[in-house]
């Protein structure tokens, strides 16, 4: 009877592990309210800019911030997990773990219904904020866990639909066929679309200010470079709409120029 028990389990669920691309929150002040007034600045023009995608919360540059007393524990303080999943979970994002912790913070995340990931912490590029001009932001940390093949260029040959994502990790990504409207093209180097542009393109993931965004056909949703992004609320200009552009930055802003 035991034997016929087993083999039902084993026929209704199996535990298989997986890796799965995810977005970092890397955190560089555990006072909250200063962290509410910056996502609430930087996401304003694209509220729904994450849709209600898992991330982790990187705690590794809370744990050796410069400074003593005061100023320091504005940095590395004790951080109300709770709070910053509720302050998250309204930007559109859902906290699942916490990675780069200490033992301290560790506790008080499991003890929020966090996991403490065992991923070992990447830390951001210390780039300085962007100028407070619009559509100009500084777009919050992105860092995903997926590898692009040995020569350094991912090939996307299929049509990319609202929802799906592609993030080319260490290099280029290239992609053959349309990007829909709520679809994501995401690379640290560049982004080529040779194709309509009409969803998200990221370029520079991880802060490669040299980085650019190319299409035959630009009707980007949104555009970023190295953390400086720009919506389609501000519309683009008529040289480049529907046509072959490139987005380069230029300083602290994005130039959007057309391709002859």
């Amino acid at each position: 009877m035991a034997d016929v028990s087993a083999a039902r389990t084993k026929a209704v669920f199996e535990f298989k592990s997986a890796t799965l691309p995810l977005i970092a929150v890397i955190l560089k002040t555990s006072d909250l309210d200063v962290l509410a007034e910056a996502l609430d600045a930087q996401l304003a023009d694209s509220p729904d800019f994450f849709e209600q995608e898992p991330v982790v919360i990187d705690l590794s540059l809370l744990q050796d911030a410069p400074g003593e007393g005061e100023a320091a524990h504005a940095h590395t303080g004790d951080i109300d997990f709770a709070a910053l999943r509720s302050l998250l979970a309204r930007h559109q994002t859902q906290p699942i773990a916490v990675r780069g912790g200490n033992a301290a913070q560790n506790a008080a995340a499991r003890a929020a219904g966090l996991s403490v990931s065992a991923m070992p912490a990447s830390p951001a590029p210390r780039a300085p904020a962007p100028p407070a001009e619009a559509p100009v932001s500084e777009a919050p940390q992105i860092v995903r866990e997926v590898p692009v093949p040995a020569n350094g260029t991912l090939l996307i040959d299929k049509p990319l639909r609202s929802g799906q994502q592609v993030y080319a990790r260490g290099g280029d990504v290239v992609v053959t066929a349309v990007v829909s409207f709520g679809a994501e093209v995401i690379a640290d180097g560049n982004v080529h679309v040779y194709a309509p542009l009409r969803g998200k393109a990221i370029a520079g993931a991880r802060g490669n200010t040299e980085a650019r965004i190319f299409s035959t056909c630009m009707e980007a949703q949104l555009v970023a470079i190295a953390g400086i992004y720009r919506t389609n609320e501000v519309p683009l200009p008529d040289t480049v709409l529907g046509k072959s552009a490139q987005v380069r930055l230029d300083g602290k802003k994005l130039a959007i120029d057309p391709i002859p």
